[in-house]
């Protein structure tokens, strides 16, 4: 059997889970029996074993992390390029940011705060041209429509009718 590391919390199911650090981790219900933890794992092992083998590939074929100079390159391009961008679009749609900051975000490539002061990652200038604009007038458009809803995205595509396969770019 794989070894694992275990968290018990208030949850009712038992579940697997395999991280990017190719570690597993199962999930547990506090009162559940070591012994029926241990039996839903081996039951799982074929899932567990590909799985571990799939995130081991996508490590070994990922690119290195950035290094402190990458951030620092990539910062200043991010001060060179988004401000600019940023005012651009929020005349042509009447908007008006509190603020704007750079961040070394890795999860999201901006957000709107509900104060409107928008940040965006750096990595956000690894993308095409068009993907950073669909990027900053997202972000834009959240200064109107806080939520996801059907009148943000008529907003979004209202000034970029074709945000879905700018979208595409992104990922």
């Amino acid at each position: 059997m794989e070894s694992y590391e275990l968290i018990r919390s208030r949850r009712k199911t038992l579940a697997l889970e395999i991280t990017k650090d190719c570690r597993v981790m199962v999930r547990a219900p506090l009162g559940l029996s070591q012994a029926k933890i241990d039996a839903f794992v081996g039951r799982h092992t074929d899932w567990i074993h590909t799985h571990l083998e799939q995130q081991r590939q996508r490590m070994a074929s990922a690119p290195p992390p950035p290094t402190e100079a990458d951030i620092a390159a990539l910062k200043a391009k991010a001060r060179a390029i988004l401000p600019e961008k940023v005012a651009d679009w929020s005349r042509k749609m009447g908007v008006a940011p509190t603020g704007l900051k750079i961040t070394t975000a890795r999860k999201r490539y901006g957000s709107c705060s509900r104060k409107n002061s928008l940040c965006f990652s750096c990595f956000l200038m690894d993308c095409p041209e068009e993907a950073i604009d669909l990027v900053v007038v997202h972000e834009l458009c959240h200064i109107r429509e806080k939520n996801h809803g059907p009148r943000f995205y008529a907003l979004l595509g209202q000034y970029l009718p074709d945000y879905k396969e700018r979208k595409k770019l992104l990922r």
